[in-house]
């Protein structure tokens, strides 16, 4: 990441918007930021930090912290930077939660924290990424950098007093930081991906010894031999079975064939008696059979005279239809001409009602006349009170104009009596300024004396627990020493013993060679074994180097406290006798003094205020002097017009009547004339059009009456002559009357069902004798059988039958489920055993890569301890050459105690001393240089390794004060080297030769109204 620019306005000490242009410093600067104690100059890598991640590099002010007391409340307090990734530009904003003014009216408000993040292309158009959520936009920079907020703090930022926690990181810290460097999460993923297939492979083994268990445990058995064992038994009671079985269903067989002719045999003598029974049925019934035969034979008859009776009926219908018909036309005859004489009555009062309508009319023409003549008259009473109002509002604004004139120089000659008072107050400014400034200098230095008195207080007791830890460490050394020598005693005295006992009498000894033992030797102690001897022997040894380690941390503790008590010094005679006093007392006459300078603020930000107030007062006092003297013209010019419009509203009122004066008293007397001209209207064509209607029903009736009745007389004729024809046909067809002809006529189906009823009825006797013969000839010789002693023995053999198979089933299910069983348990090993196989690879991976075996180093850490070797190469090199060829950095290859991560942990070897310690025994100005090329050694090797992210800025806040003038000398050529690389090196110190020696600066300048930056180039 490259900066381009960084804008801050009301930020820290910022009061006002600060612009720093860091591309204006070159393509890859070596730049101081410089400036006096509390202008500024951390701020400007707090910017950088909060516009990223929304904290500052220390992490110990929040955001909603960072407001500039001296910022007006109009100015909102807010980051914007501008940086470069790669070929891509990128720019964020962030506001921080603060306390605002209103918009509309007195008071503040919350402003809500937020961010918006843009990615600008090379032609200059940008594309807003995120619209406003400060947790979008974190994440979407950390997924751009690839570094979280103490990622980058780490890595590209060394904040003022945190430069040690890089090099102090444990493995755990280290792992994650390299791992977003290197981008070594490939690793990682193989290791869960072999960690969960090999969990996957073992989950399915144990579930598939449990579903084998649970096979056996279904059957009811415990094993496979128990399993072998009972198919062998049951193999031949299934064989007995099935013949038991085979003989019952044949015994079944002959069984149900007895019965079925059996019950052949009982069904034919039912059928006889069935066959009796009916025929005595049909001898009952023949006396109706031939009742029916007659009425057959009469509605066969009368269905021919059928066509007689019905047109002899329609004849008397028709005649009745046609009297109906003859009264309803009479009845509407009568009633027609009863309205023709009502309509000619209202025809013969029409003259009249003409000359009502031909008076109405005219009356309408003279009111339609005046109407022209009112609307004029209205307009001009529109504009006479159109005048009066205007004159009104024109009097009222000179009244105001006169008014607010008055009320402005009022406030006039107020503002001027406060002028001196102000501006005797805003004259204290500067001393107030300079009297703050030198108190927070003095706080500052007084904390940094308090903090080198806990450090120091926090070291004596760290020396004394060392002190006490490294006898503790001397007495175990000494007690395992001691163990070790007696083992050792003994095991060398055992030795002899255990010769001993392997001579034989006559046999040469293997040590002196003589054959003659007279006193062997014998132990009386529990001989020790190699292995208690070795491990004895490895216990002595790891106890003599914790002494010597102890040894050395109290030695680096000692050599620290003694540095500490030196630097409190420095402080205590920077602080002279402020000392004496408690930080309560030195924070209250800051707070008194805070307080003058916010009053002078003020009183200077009133001063300008209201000197500003004044112009605009005079400037507006003019305006309100000349809109004054328009008023008046105005005034008199509408007094002129008033008059003249009355006038002319008199003379226009005499050519109107009184009553109709009013538009809407007009327009209502035309309206009721237009109503009673419209009703009579209607009276006349109405009376019209009714009379006219009432002639032509008239005549319609009259012509309708005399067809009605000529129809009459023509339907009573054909109705006789209907009548004679049908009195004929009875006669000839032996029908007494109409009745009879009636009574025997029947309907086609009703005829066509008797003679049906008559032919099934000789048909069923036919058949019955029939049958009744032939079924009677076939029984004569055969006796009825007893059908339930048949049904008995048949049950009885079926019940055997069912008792057989049942018992046959259940040793065949039960040898199919073991044979099943068997089967499946088979196959189940065969898969079992290839999980196992399986398991056996890819579960000795997971437990490689996973860092389960040997040292416990996962695959991922295992490259990444690779990759910091490279890095210590690197960082080894610049430290040799600042500490003068006394230091190099290593990785810690030993494993960590317990189950703590390791790999990753470093250690300083000290040539001085041929030895090698923890970097946490390096001085403070040993553990900058170390910091310092630890960082300059891994911007370089992430930069080597395709992919990885671009470590080409570096800001270093602080440290240097604590280097001796070669080592300064050395660190200073260092970072230029760097910089002739093609980095960005960005340092904040004040150390005078660093000032000499790097002339591009970034000056912190601080004033009484809030710091402000300048660039400064060689």
């Amino acid at each position: 990441m490259r900066p381009i620019t960084l804008e801050m306005s009301a930020f820290g000490p910022f009061a006002s918007t600060q612009m720093t242009d860091f591309a204006a410093l070159g393509s890859n600067p070596l730049f101081l930021i410089n400036g006096p104690t509390g202008a500024g100059k951390t701020t400007l890598l707090d910017a950088i930090c909060f516009a990223l991640y929304g904290k500052t590099t220390g992490d110990e002010r929040e955001g909603s912290q960072m407001r500039c007391d001296l910022a007006p409340d109009s100015l909102l307090t807010e980051v914007t930077f501008s940086f470069a990734l790669g070929d891509k530009q990128y720019r964020i904003r962030r506001v921080p939660e603060q306390q605002r003014a209103k918009k509309s009216g007195d008071g503040y408000t919350v402003q809500k924290p937020e961010a918006q993040l843009y990615r600008i292309d090379s032609d200059g158009s940008e594309h807003l990424l995120v619209a406003s959520k400060v947790s979008e936009a974190t994440a979407e920079i950390e997924s751009l950098t690839g570094l979280d907020a103490d990622q980058f703090r780490q890595v590209m930022v060394l904040p003022q007093g945190k430069f040690r926690e890089l090099l102090m990181a444990d493995s755990k810290d280290r792992e994650k930081i390299f791992s977003q460097l290197f981008q070594t999460h490939i690793y990682r993923k193989i290791e869960d991906k072999l960690k969960f297939q090999a969990a996957a492979i073992k989950t399915e083994v144990r579930d598939h010894r449990n579903k084998r268990a649970g096979m056996l445990h279904n059957i009811e058995l415990e094993s496979d031999e128990a399993l072998n064992d009972e198919l062998i038994e049951l193999e031949p009671k299934l064989a007995q079975a099935l013949v038991l079985k085979e003989q019952s269903q044949l015994a079944l067989i002959n069984a149900n064939k007895q019965f079925e002719s059996a019950k052949l045999l009982v069904n034919d003598f039912d059928a006889l008696d069935k066959l009796k029974q009916t025929a005595a049925l049909l001898d009952e019934k023949k006396q109706a059979i031939e009742q029916d035969k007659t009425r057959l034979e009469n509605g066969q008859k009368a269905l021919q005279l059928k066509p007689v009776l019905d047109m002899s009926l329609a004849r008397d219908a028709e005649v009745v239809q046609s009297q109906g018909a003859c009264v309803n036309a009479q009845v509407a005859k009568e009633s027609s001409a009863q309205s023709l004489a009502h309509s000619q009555t209202q025809i013969d009062v029409l003259p009249e009602q003409e000359q009502k309508l031909q008076s109405a009319q005219n009356e309408l023409q003279q009111l339609s006349q005046l109407l022209p003549q009112l609307q004029g008259f209205d307009a001009l009473q529109h504009q006479v009170n159109q005048a009066i109002v205007q004159l009104e509002q024109a009097k009222q604004k000179g009244i105001n104009a006169k008014g607010q004139l008055d009320a402005l120089q009022a406030q006039k000659q107020q503002a001027e009596q406060q002028l001196p008072q102000l501006e005797q107050v805003a004259s204290e400014q500067v001393n107030a300024q300079q009297a703050l400034t030198a108190q927070s200098d003095l706080i500052e230095r007084y904390q940094l004396w308090q903090q080198a008195c806990r450090y120091a207080e926090n070291t004596e007791l760290e020396l004394k627990r060392a002190g006490e830890k490294g006898k503790e460490f001397r007495l175990d050394a000494q007690a395992k020493e001691d163990a070790f020598d007696q083992m050792q005693l003994v095991w060398y005295r055992g030795q002899a013993s255990l010769l001993a006992q392997k001579l034989s009498p006559g046999e040469p000894c293997s040590v002196c060679g003589s054959d003659v033992h007279p006193n062997p030797a014998h132990s009386e102690q529990l001989l020790p074994t190699e292995e208690q001897l070795e491990s004895s022997k490895h216990a002595c040894g790891l106890a003599k180097d914790a002494l010597n380690k102890a040894i050395a941390d109290y030695k680096g503790i000692k050599a620290q406290l003694q540095e500490q008590t030196k630097l409190k010094g420095e402080y205590q005679q920077k602080i002279g006798d402020a000392s004496q006093q408690s930080i309560d007392e030195l924070q209250m006459h800051l707070h008194i003094l805070q307080q003058q300078l916010k009053q002078t603020n003020d009183a200077a930000l009133q001063l300008g205020q209201l000197r500003g107030q004044l112009q605009e007062w005079q400037t507006k006092e003019r305006a309100l002097q000349t809109q004054l003297e328009t008023e008046r013209e105005h005034f008199s010019d509408q007094q002129s017009l008033l008059a003249e419009l009355q006038g002319q509203l008199k003379h226009a009122s005499t050519a109107i009547p009184e009553h109709y004066r009013s538009v809407d008293a007009l327009n209502g007397a035309i309206a009721q004339v237009n109503v009673q001209i419209a009703v009579m209207q209607q009276v006349i064509n109405s009376t019209r059009q009714n009379h006219s209607k009432a002639a032509e029903l008239d005549a319609s009736n009259t012509s309708a009456l005399a067809a009605i009745q000529s129809s009459l007389a023509q339907a009573k004729g054909h109705s006789d002559k209907a009548l004679t024809e049908l009195t004929t046909q009875l006669l000839s067809a032996g029908f007494s009357d109409q009745q009879a002809l009636t009574q025997a006529l029947l309907s086609s189906e009703a005829l066509k069902g008797i003679s049906d009823e008559i032919a099934k009825y000789q048909q069923d006797c036919i058949a019955n004798q029939t049958t009744l013969s032939q079924l009677s000839d076939k029984l004569s010789e055969r006796v009825k059988p007893e059908l339930v002693d048949v049904e008995t023995s048949l049950a009885s053999i079926q019940a055997e039958l069912q008792a057989v198979e049942a018992d046959w089933q259940m040793l065949k299910s039960r040898v199919m489920q073991l044979m099943q069983t068997q089967k499946q348990l088979k196959e189940a090993d065969a898969k079992a055993k290839k999980l196992e196989d399986e398991y056996a690879v890819i579960g000795t991976l997971s437990e490689v890569a996973n860092g389960q075996t040997g040292n416990k180093i996962s695959l991922q850490r295992f490259v990444l301890s690779v990759l910091l070797d490279d890095v210590l190469l690197e960082a080894s090199h610049r430290l040799q050459l600042m500490s003068k060829g006394r230091y190099r950095l290593l990785r810690k290859e030993e494993r960590a105690k317990g189950n703590k991560a390791s790999g990753l942990e470093l250690e300083v070897e000290d040539a001085y001393t041929s030895k090698v310690r923890p970097v946490a025994t390096l001085s403070g100005g040993e553990s900058f240089m170390a910091a310092l090329s630890m960082a300059l050694g891994l911007s370089d090797v992430v930069q080597a390794y395709a992919g990885g992210i671009k470590l080409d800025t570096l800001f270093i806040d602080e440290g240097f004060g604590s280097l001796d003038q070669d080592s300064l000398d050395l660190a200073i050529r260092t970072l230029m080297d760097l910089q002739s690389s093609g980095r960005m090196i960005g340092v904040i110190s004040h150390v005078s030769e660093m000032k000499e020696q790097i002339g591009t600066r970034i000056d912190i300048n601080k004033t009484a109204i809030g710091s402000e930056v300048s660039i400064v180039l060689p």
